[in-house]
């Protein structure tokens, strides 16, 4: 008995069967090209884009953002009646924070109040936990634990800081040779600086976000800055590396006498590479040096026991 029969489907029972195994085939076969096929990367970015516009008018609207932006005009007002945001600290405040990625408006803002508060807090937290610290000290002994503490707190922001540009820095020249190789292929294929620093940009986001973030900013000042020269000094500004420096000092002569761009990458990225099996060379050969110290506190010592061990526990025997 065939499966029209079964069903109560009336004489066209297997013309609907047919049909109903032909929409399924069909949806079947739908659903696995649309799996096997690749993203539309700008459409699933453009969404993203969209929900984190949303998210964040969302949070604008909320009382705690409200809060944090009363919060930030409080901190402002602080800092003009003391003429602290158009010192000469706000302005290395602010190339700093540039250098550790953090270019937010308000960065100057809040990373100027920290730095006011900070010596106040921790040296009043170390005041009152003096006692604790220091149990027989006298009003001196928590004074000085009190002074330490101010002393923590104005030099703490700028290690933060210096700690932050620092391991960017360790980032960003991890990833430049291999940006200087993607960009002599661009060169070489007659991309513009433009388009190449651009496309270069794109194509190292997902393993180096900080320098196709750094390079990406790059092209768009070139883009819309009425010098050139200018974009390309920021960007050394930004990355304050001696590798940056060359690559910029090399694009500016590049844009300057007409000499081929992808001539001087190519020696750059030749002189990068060696740089880095150098600085590799230079920590192995300071290996040894270093394995000194941990050999004769962790290893010697077991050598020891393993190859004594036996001769004293039998000279011991022998004495007994």
């Amino acid at each position: 008995m065939s499966l029209a029969e079964m069903l109560p489907l009336g004489p066209n029972g297997g013309t609907v069967i047919a049909l109903v195994v032909g929409a399924a085939n069909f949806l079947t076969i739908l659903t696995v090209m649309r799996a096997l096929s690749p993203k539309d990367l700008v459409a699933v970015r453009a969404r993203n884009l969209a929900r984190r516009r949303k998210e964040l008018r969302a949070e604008r609207l909320t009382p705690r953002r409200a809060q944090r932006e009363h919060s930030l005009v409080a901190a402002k007002r602080m800092l003009a009646r003391l003429k602290l945001d158009r010192s000469v600290e706000a302005k290395k405040a602010a190339d700093m924070l540039t250098q550790a990625g953090w270019r937010s408006p308000d960065a100057t803002t809040i990373f100027l109040t920290v730095r006011l508060v900070s010596p106040l807090a921790l040296g009043l937290a170390a005041y009152m936990l003096a006692p604790y610290l220091a149990k027989d000290g006298g009003m001196a002994v928590r004074g000085l634990i009190g002074v330490a503490g101010i002393a923590v707190g104005v030099y703490l922001p700028i290690l933060l800081v210096k700690n932050a540009i620092e391991r960017r820095g360790l980032k960003l020249q991890k990833g430049l040779p291999d940006a200087l190789d993607l960009f002599v292929i661009c060169a070489e294929a007659g991309l513009s600086l433009d388009a190449s620093l651009a496309r270069v940009a794109r194509e190292i986001g997902g393993g180096n976000a900080e320098l196709a973030d750094e390079l990406g900013l790059t092209a768009i000042e070139l883009s819309f800055l009425p010098n050139r020269r200018d974009a390309l000094m920021n960007f050394s500004k930004r990355v304050a590396l001696p590798s940056v420096r060359g690559l910029v000092n090399t694009l500016i002569q590049t844009e300057k006498y007409g000499t081929p761009l992808a001539h001087a990458l190519r020696v750059l990225s030749a002189e990068f590479r060696d740089t880095r099996m150098m600085k590799a060379e230079e920590k192995a050969a300071r290996l040894p040096a270093t394995l000194t110290i941990p050999m004769i506190l962790f290893i010697l010592p077991a050598l020891f026991v393993v190859l004594l061990g036996p001769a004293i526990i039998q000279g011991l025997k022998a004495m007994n």
